[in-house]
């Protein structure tokens, strides 16, 4: 079942017991008036009964004195009273006199007979001088009796009967059930018809919504988005929140192909950077296995290529391993290191690898958080990319505030060219200004890793014209 169909059969039943319910009341509501209109009728008449009755008892009636006989005259309607239908004509109100034991005493029309219709519950309530309501069947016809006692010197002298059909109330209920009930059904059905012309213009925004999903599903076409243009309520939340996910998708979308490209990429130069030591040392082993021997000259010589060339390789996957472990982050310590220290070990061991280069320290104290051998590592990093790369004297300098500890190498090289800034923490990238350089391409992007693995930003940028500068900021260590 649709939501559709759902939200108009809700409607339609909420309204249709709405309608029940106020159809329900105004019956009860109008029969209880119409009810009380009848009792209190018959209560003020037979008020009036009942003073006649007592004043009958009291003083009896004279006797009508004779008129004089009138003039014979043809009356104009002398057959009407032998009519059956003028015979079966009632008066609006019957009324009746019982005596204590409820037998009739007097009936207004002499054509009435017996006594109204008296329960023995309601006999004993009269007999202690109680009023007494009761709905009965007289003659085929139901009737409201009042039943009142008439009470002199605290004893009951007679019972008044006051009673009216009820015949007229009940039709007119029965005619206001039938309306109340047409117009319920009517309106009911009226209902459902604008229910789901509502509901359809309301959905159709969510069906949009459905359409443009599955068109994104079938052509992944993360670039779409759903048209909508209504107002801000429920589904138009919901459509902009779609469109949110779908912008978050369309760029997780273009990130993962980003990294997959980028994993080719990486793949493809791992394998190129393999294949070169890797050629050289098979080729040197098949000159190695040649008959006649070369000379041992030859020999040491192949020999020393395949060693450098197996160095070479060892320290290619060494680099790869070192830059998969800065990716996994979690593996690093957290600990508070020293960053004097730190800085005072890597320059004593770049020292050694060209002892004709300056490195200038301008260290102030500062601690960090993170793992000391990497910390090392990516001074290292920076110390070694700087004596490749530039000449002269090469500058290391930190600052330490509360908020931060920034670490800044200085070189005094070439500087970089704008259109290379972009790419120098790329994995292999090496550029083409010294395509004969030693190196992987590995070494930013390894410090890139281990500082990021830390919690810390590391930048690059042009100096001067014949200088740059790495600036690595880690965060501050509260005391």
């Amino acid at each position: 079942m649709s939501i559709r169909l759902r939200l108009t059969l809700l409607y339609s039943v909420i309204l249709a017991v709405t309608l029940l319910v106020f159809s329900f009341a105004l019956y009860t509501v109008q029969a209880q008036n119409t009810l009380s209109a009848l009792k209190h009728g018959l209560s003020v008449n037979s008020e009036g009964l009942s003073q006649l009755v007592l004043r009958a008892y009291r003083s009896p009636m004279p006797p009508v004195p004779e008129r004089p006989p009138e003039p014979e005259r043809r009356p104009p309607l002398e057959n009407l009273s032998d009519e059956q239908a003028f015979q079966q004509l009632r008066e609006r109100e019957i009324a009746r006199v019982l005596d204590v034991e409820g037998n009739l005493v007097a009936s207004p029309f002499a054509g009435a007979q017996g006594a109204l219709p008296l329960s023995p519950e309601g006999l004993e309530a009269v007999r202690a001088q109680q009023v007494w309501w009761e709905i009965n069947v007289w003659e085929g016809e139901r009737l409201l009796i009042y039943n009142r006692p008439v009470v002199m010197n605290g004893d009951i002298l007679f019972i008044v009967q006051m009673a009216r059909p009820l015949a007229e109330r009940d039709h007119a209920l029965a005619n206001l059930t039938r309306t109340l009930g047409l117009a319920g059904l009517l309106t009911t059905l009226i209902a459902c018809g604008i229910g789901w012309g509502l509901a359809g213009a309301a959905l159709r925004p969510i069906h949009r919504i459905t359409q443009t999903a599955q068109a994104i599903g079938y052509e992944s076409d993360f670039a779409r988005r759903v048209d909508y243009s209504g107002p801000d309520d429920e589904v138009g939340r919901l459509a902009t929140t779609f469109n949110t996910m779908l912008a978050r998708l369309e760029a997780a979308y273009q990130r993962v192909s980003q990294t997959l490209s980028l994993q080719r990429d990486f793949v493809a130069d791992v394998s190129h950077e393999l294949r070169t030591p890797l050629t050289t040392i098979r080729g040197n082993l098949a000159l190695l296995r040649r008959d006649p021997p070369l000379p041992a000259v030859e020999q040491a010589e192949i020999l020393t290529d395949a060693e450098a060339e197996s160095e070479r390789m060892i320290r290619l996957v060494n680099n790869l391993l070192l830059l998969a472990r800065a990716d996994a982050g979690p593996s690093l310590k957290r600990e508070r290191v020293s960053v004097q220290e730190v800085i005072a070990e890597a320059c004593r061991q770049a020292r050694l690898l060209d002892a004709t280069r300056e490195i200038v320290e301008q260290v102030q104290p500062a601690t960090v958080l993170g793992d000391r051998d990497a910390l090392k590592q990516i001074v290292l990093i920076l110390l070694d990319n700087a004596l490749k790369h530039s000449q002269g004297a090469i500058t290391v300098v930190t600052e330490a505030t509360a908020a931060q500890v920034t670490l800044e190498v200085r070189d005094a090289g070439p500087g970089i060219a704008p259109e290379r800034l972009p790419h120098v923490f790329d994995r292999f990238y090496r550029g083409e200004i010294e395509p004969a350089a030693p190196g992987f391409g590995l070494g930013l992007p390894i410090a890139k890793s281990l500082v990021e693995s830390q919690g810390g930003v590391i930048s690059i940028a042009n100096q001067s014209k014949a200088s740059s500068a790495v600036v690595v900021c880690f965060p501050g260590v509260t005391k």
